[in-house]
């Protein structure tokens, strides 16, 4: 486990508790995109819903881009996390090679040219965001663990399997809920 401070936590994952039993955050992971004074706002990186990113906007050819349930806030907006801030305008940096949103007109001419590609982009439904304190409360109540990121973890073709694998790198203590299934009763 890293220790946090409000400046060390921009760009790490929020690796949940096995005891979070919550719909949006339950064995989730979450890339935290910014953490200040003023409140926590990242997205899940682990949950695809079965839907195209076409089906979503309209204007943009058929594509086998993913979207993913990115968290309870603003269900209805897209949003994205790429590793393209060199050519997508407006780009905000989370780390190094990570960055949030940027010119949405750009995004879709790539798309539309087949000059992107999933491994590079991944889009949301929503976001998880927390008021001023709230993460860190959170925190303390022992609901996330904090750990280091990786722009493979995000952009992983087994998004289901990260949660399982974090845990086992979390060392014993986690290990043992790794395999744990959704339903116990149903083992």
């Amino acid at each position: 486990m890293i220790p946090h401070t409000r400046l060390a936590m921009q760009g790490k994952f929020l690796v949940s508790e096995p005891a979070l039993l919550d719909y949006f955050f339950e064995r989730s992971i979450i890339l935290l995109a910014e953490h200040n004074k003023d409140g926590s706002f990242g997205v899940i990186i682990n949950k695809p819903v079965n839907i195209k990113l076409n089906e979503v906007i309209s204007d943009i050819p058929p594509n086998d881009f993913k979207v993913f349930l990115g968290g309870p806030v603003s269900p209805d907006n897209l949003f994205f996390v790429h590793m393209l801030g060199d050519i997508i305008e407006d780009s905000i940096p989370i780390t190094e090679n990570l960055y949030w949103g940027g010119n949405f007109d750009q995004i879709k001419e790539l798309v539309a040219e087949h000059r992107i590609s999933q491994d590079k982009i991944h889009f949301y439904l929503g976001y998880s965001g927390w008021t001023a304190n709230q993460l860190d409360q959170e925190l303390e109540s022992k609901s996330w663990v904090v750990v280091n990121s990786s722009t493979d973890a995000v952009f992983s073709q087994k998004p289901f399997d990260l949660w399982r694998e974090y845990l086992m790198k979390l060392g014993d203590k986690y290990a043992i809920w790794a395999n744990q299934p959704m339903d116990p009763f149903l083992n």
